[in-house]
């Protein structure tokens, strides 16, 4: 007779001989071994045995949810059923979904095992007891990255093959090797949605609501094309997106079959025997646009190819007629066979000299590769701006092939309905671009079969994926397509859809996998777990939410790790992440959403979360990239020569971002930047300097993990016959989001009080917010309710600080007859340069003025002139010196009202000589003079007032007066 576990309890309890009967009559009937609780089970028609397990895990259930966990998870966790067998001693406890929503490591997985077994009793303590989410024992929920040792992994969701193989792209012309970040790892990336054709109403839209200025459409967009992907690639990896990476909105095609503007088409040969030739299969051609849906640009045409040589015998060259100067970005194409060479010799001649590629062209043919942004000139200029292909080779037995080249993002081309979106290319939807980048139609952007353009957009991005990688993990309608070999290591959607909050709280951050594939197998096509999607999206999830605990919001919300079918989660046949990163519906995760420090910081958090995983997968050690240098100063040691130096910047949240070396860039006159040198110290000695030449530089910190972001970008030139030497001090270094105003009745960004000012640039501001009522009600997208905004500059580039305006000072200057050099204010103020040595100081402060960041501290950041800085000044105005400083708000910065006698106040009288007048002193930004001893009386000109793709705008400049009243 076998002894169900369920009465073992019993016998726990009832102690009493009276009992002993009743207990030996259930043993009498007991006819089985295993009891089983189901979902929907009903309680009340439990048996009595049943019901006292149950109950057993239900109080530990309550007494699990009290303690501190993501509560929205922890309040949903439930059972799903429990198996007891007696006969083998094992208890088994299926729980239901939510609990799988918890970031398991090996030390819970120890106190749940622990708690649940405490709580089963005494009766208990010989039996085997297992726990379960997802129908998946919770120890097996631990991602490997977290688990003690490698003995401890789980091989079944780490790569058969971890042969990275030869990359598809590589910049010979970059000075630093990687080894330790993402090099070799290719990582497909989106961000959220897009415009979009709506079929029922027939119209373009955006899909989602104008809110708190911007809109999801683009929100994303403005995290990952300015920081996540840069860290990415900076970290050696190749990034592919599904939407268009540049923005400016011209665009040159050059071709052999045809080419845009009067742009030149070259190929020339050594010998006729190895001539180029056309090739098989189809091409690119421009054709005949608008397309419609169906037509593929990369089979309108034709590519060319030759043999592979050692020594270069023929090449071609894509010369493009330049519409604007500008930065544009430069894609290739081609076709790619197993027989086609693993190192196509790419030259990009640019504005800042010439960096080459190599190109594994045995993967990635058909469709639009991106190299990088290079500046050109407009114009067609064949040693400055072009594109060159070499057949020159380490293989004599290959071919290389060659197809279009494109300069520039351009405008949508892909008509739907009556038009085009009639928008930069950048602003629409995966859908659009991935039919201009010669995706099939069914099987990739279009899976609705052109029925319904808001969903291929979502269905798009992942089966757009599995074409990148191809058979067996090919698109899911065929994934024995052969698609473009690129072997993706992971893909990522970043989005910001996640509710509203009331009472001050932020919604957080949601991550989103899926075990389930397209065909509800849990393996991908190779047989590797699904799980791997699990321990992707943990590890970076984790790392966001703990490093923006440390350095922004100790609260900030960690919402589940969620299994669902989300289309860009199940269907990629490949380890795949979504990352709803906080809500823009809600104005507290926008406080932190809209601002550029929190941007770069969260993206550096989903980079080392990706960087963790991808090390993890392929058995290496990671190192985190560096973050910018600091304290930048020149200064002239010698006739012709300039001194550079700097410090490098610790990196509080990860002990392996220490710089190894540097890499300087420079930049001459007005061309662009060359492909820099590597520096192994922080101090750099450049001799020979041309008179009169404008030189630029900047500096990125580089380890064995990747290369920083670059510092400011400082100025310098040498006269031999100047009139004296001038410093310029750049101490414009503010980058914030706009002021925010939080009053019951009155809720949103306040662009009248201060607009803020972008990093570099901004893509994602649609026009001003108008709604401030949080108790307004969403109708629809057109009418959100509260935070409802504006869209007059949704199709513009708002540009933001560049750091780059010594040169604007020093062009003056050098004009003047004079020679300067150029520091950062952090290192006048630490004595990395003597003031004293200079008899004049240009100081710039742009927009710089006292700013409260949404961190931790709470204290200021951007002041003008802290305590330091106005001691320095103070000193070498004592000595005599002469200053120019220029800035928006200068006065409003020291003066809290004219009256004011605080130290900042009494600075600016004393030691400057002036007092505020009034904040906000003009609109237009014309200047002229009423004092003919400062300039002629006819003498005028602007300042910028107004959004520019060029330069930041000026919104609300002071005034200031003398504050001698007599002179």
């Amino acid at each position: 007779m076998i002894l169900q576990t369920v009465i073992c309890v019993e016998l726990i309890n009832l102690q009493k001989a009276k009992y002993l009967p009743v207990i030996f009559l259930l043993i009498f009937l007991s006819q089985c071994s295993l009891i089983t609780t189901r979902p929907g089970y009903d309680y009340g028609k439990m048996d009595r045995n049943t019901r006292r397990i149950y109950k057993k895990i239900e109080i530990f259930l309550k007494e699990f949810k009290n303690i501190k966990q993501p509560s929205k998870i922890v309040a949903q966790v439930g059972i799903d059923s429990i198996q007891v067998n007696s006969e083998s001693e094992d208890i088994s406890i299926y729980f239901n979904k939510y609990l799988a929503q918890l970031p398991f490591r090996i030390k819970d997985v120890d106190k749940l095992y622990t708690s649940v077994i405490t709580k089963l009793g005494w009766w208990y303590r010989n039996y085997d007891v297992e726990i379960f989410s997802l129908e998946i024992p919770v120890e097996q929920l631990v991602p490997n990255y977290y688990r003690e040792d490698e003995s401890a992994y789980d091989p079944t969701r780490l790569p058969f093959d971890t042969n990275v193989g030869i990359p598809l792209i590589r910049n010979k012309s970059h000075p630093a090797s990687i080894k330790n970040g993402l090099y070799g790892h290719p990582i497909a990336l989106w961000h959220s949605h897009g415009w979009y054709y709506d079929n029922e109403d027939q119209r373009w839209e955006w899909q989602r609501p104008r809110l708190f200025q911007t809109v999801e459409d683009l929100l994303p967009l403005s995290i990952t094309m300015p920081y996540l992907i840069p860290m990415l690639e900076n970290a050696g990896a190749n990034v592919f997106v599904p939407r268009e990476r540049c923005f400016q909105t011209e665009q040159v095609i050059v071709d052999n079959d045809s080419s845009q503007l009067g742009s030149e088409y070259r190929e020339f040969s050594e010998n006729k025997q190895n001539s180029w030739k056309n090739g098989k299969q189809s091409g690119f051609a421009i054709g005949n646009t608008p397309y419609k849906y169906g037509e593929n640009p990369f089979k309108q045409g034709k590519y060319r190819y030759v043999n592979s040589d050692s020594i270069e015998s023929a090449w071609i060259e894509w010369i493009p007629e330049i519409p604007e100067t500008g930065k544009y970005g430069v894609y290739i194409s081609y076709n790619h066979s197993d027989t086609n060479a693993t190192d196509a010799h790419y030259s990009v001649h640019h504005l800042g000299g010439t960096t080459e590629f190599l190109i594994n062209q045995t993967k990635g043919g058909g469709t639009w590769i991106y190299l990088g942004k290079f500046r050109f000139a407009k114009g067609l200029h064949p040693d400055s701006g072009k594109v060159v292909l070499s057949n020159r080779s380490q293989y004599s037995d290959k071919i290389i092939t060659s197809d279009a080249i494109r300069f520039g993002g351009g405008m949508g081309n892909v008509k739907r309905g009556l038009r085009t979106s009639q928008r930069p290319r950048y602003e629409e939807g995966a859908r659009y671009y991935l039919q201009y980048s010669g995706m099939p139609d069914s099987l990739v952007y279009s899976p609705s079969d052109n029925t319904d353009d808001y969903k291929d957009d979502y269905q798009s991005r992942g089966e757009w994926v599995n074409y990148l990688k191809g058979a067996p993990f090919g698109p899911n309608k065929n994934r024995a397509s052969e698609g473009l070999n690129i072997p993706i290591d992971l893909s990522c959607g970043i989005h910001t859809d996640a509710g509203i909050k009331r009472k001050g709280k932020v919604v957080g951050t949601l991550g989103i996998y899926s075990l389930d594939d397209a065909k509800g197998k849990r393996v991908f096509p190779d047989g590797v777990s699904r799980l791997a999607s699990r321990d992707a999206i943990d590890i970076a999830q984790s790392q966001i939410v703990n490093d923006i605990r440390v350095k922004y919001d100790s609260d900030w919300s960690r919402r589940a790790l969620r299994n669902g079918r989300y289309s860009e989660a199940y269907r990629p046949n490949l380890p795949a992440m979504m990352i709803e990163l906080f809500s823009h519906q809600n104005f507290e995760d926008m406080k932190y959403g809209m601002d550029p420090n929190f941007r770069f910081d969260l993206s550096r958090s989903i980079y080392k979360g990706i960087l963790k995983f991808i090390s993890t997968q392929y058995n290496y050690e990671y190192v985190v990239q560096p973050l910018p240098v600091t304290h930048f100063s020149t200064e002239f040691v010698a006739q012709r020569k300039v001194k550079l130096s700097w410090q490098p910047q610790e990196d509080s949240l990860e002990s392996t971002a220490y710089p190894e070396k540097y890499i300087l860039y420079t930049r001459i006159g007005d061309k662009g930047f060359n492909n820099g040198k590597v520096v192994e110290d922080t101090v750099h000695i450049i001799e020979n300097l041309e008179p009169g030449v404008n030189y630029s530089f900047k500096i990125t910190a580089v380890n064995s993990g990747g290369e920083s972001f670059p510092s400011e970008i400082l100025s310098v030139c040498w006269q031999p016959e100047a009139k004296g030497r001038v410093l310029i001090v750049n101490g414009f270094d503010r980058i914030c989001g706009p002021a925010k105003i939080n009053k019951k009745e009155f809720e949103g960004f306040a662009n009248f009080i201060d607009e803020g000012v972008p990093y570099k640039y901004n893509t994602g501001y649609t026009g001003r917010q108008h709604n401030f009522n949080p108790n307004a009600k969403w109708l629809t997208n057109e009418y959100p309710g509260w935070g409802t905004s504006y869209a007059n500059y949704e199709n513009n580039i708002i540009a933001g600080n560049s750091f780059d305006y010594p040169i604007v000072h020093g062009k003056a200057i050098k004009a003047a007859g004079y020679s300067y050099v150029s520091v950062s204010d952090e290192a006048v103020m630490e004595d990395c340069i003597q003031m004293s040595d200079y008899k004049t100081i240009d100081f710039i402060f742009g927009e710089e003025k006292k700013t409260v960041l949404p961190d931790k501290s709470n204290s200021s950041f951007f002041k003008i002139f802290p305590k330091k800085l106005k001691k320095k000044i103070e000193d070498y105005c004592n000595l005599g010196g002469d200053l120019f400083i220029s800035g928006a708000y200068l006065g409003s910065d020291m003066f809290t009202t004219p009256q004011d006698s605080t130290d900042d106040a009494n600075f600016a009288r004393e030691i400057l000589k002036y007092e505020l007048e009034t904040d906000h002193a003009v609109k237009n930004g014309e200047v002229f003079t009423a004092d003919t001893n400062f300039a002629h009386m006819d003498f005028e000109f602007e300042f910028n007032t107004k959004f520019s793709k060029n330069i930041y705008k000026v919104e609300a400049p002071d005034a200031i007066v003398s504050a001698n009243k007599d002179s």
